[in-house]
């Protein structure tokens, strides 16, 4: 785990398989101002994680932030069984229909303004049929954090035919790209889409932290205007 900003950590987790592809994967901890840790996308929790994060502060708050991001919040809620488990649109259905088995208590769609909305401002990304994703801007840090909006994965570290499923179906753009899947469904409601990036550069990030592969170089608001660059608005977005 590594510190990157004020409060913020990144976890680095195992890589799993999804869609016949190796993805790497990445949680954010965020220490709350009453000293409590929101942790974004929980990763597998290994004994030597769970040890680093613990020494941080209580574990108060388990986001799923979107409806495929829920595999390993059982181990964490487990351990931690105090924090609150916060949900996104479809993910409850979703864990359930695997038998995933979560005690949520939140649901991001219906709590108005969440208790850490001061320090971790949210806003729910739509115009998707099925994808529904919150993103995320860490005021303290200047950290945009979002899901599975944005990959970079890399073709050159797998098979020949792992290779041709990501380039056809994830992310693979150093710095960030949209999935080509997902931007299919996005296509039925451009509007919603750029709606959202707009949303994202008025929050003038100066960092932007994704949960699968290695992150941009580049500052965040560039970073952010570069990886969609196709509906992005023109100029500076400002408050």
């Amino acid at each position: 785990m590594i510190g990157v900003g004020p409060g913020l950590w990144l976890a680095d987790g195992p890589v799993i398989r999804f869609w016949g592809m190796p993805f790497p994967t990445r949680m954010v901890v965020v220490r709350l101002a009453d000293g409590g840790l929101w942790l974004h996308s929980p990763v597998a929790a290994n004994p030597e994680l769970v040890a680093e994060v613990a020494a941080l502060g209580p574990v108060r708050h388990l986001i799923a932030p979107n409806w495929v991001h829920y595999a390993f919040l059982p181990e964490w809620q487990a351990l931690f069984p105090e924090a609150k488990a916060w949900a996104a649109a479809g993910v409850k259905e979703r864990a359930a229909r695997r038998g995933v088995r979560i005690r949520w208590d939140a649901d991001l769609a219906l709590d108005a303004r969440p208790v850490w909305a001061e320090e971790i401002d949210l806003y729910e990304v739509r115009g998707h049929p099925q994808h529904r994703e919150w993103v995320f801007l860490h005021w303290a840090s200047r950290s945009l954090i979002v899901t599975d909006l944005l990959q970079a994965l890399e073709p050159d570290r797998m098979t020949r035919r792992e290779a041709l499923t990501a380039r056809l179906l994830a992310g693979t753009r150093p710095g960030g790209a949209m999935p080509r899947l997902m931007r299919l469904g996005f296509a039925l409601s451009p509007g919603a889409l750029g709606r959202a990036v707009w949303h994202m550069l008025n929050w003038r990030p100066e960092r932007l932290i994704y949960a699968h592969g290695p992150l941009p170089t580049k500052p965040g608001e560039e970073a952010l205007r570069r990886a969609f660059r196709q509906v992005a608005p023109k100029g500076s977005g400002m408050r």
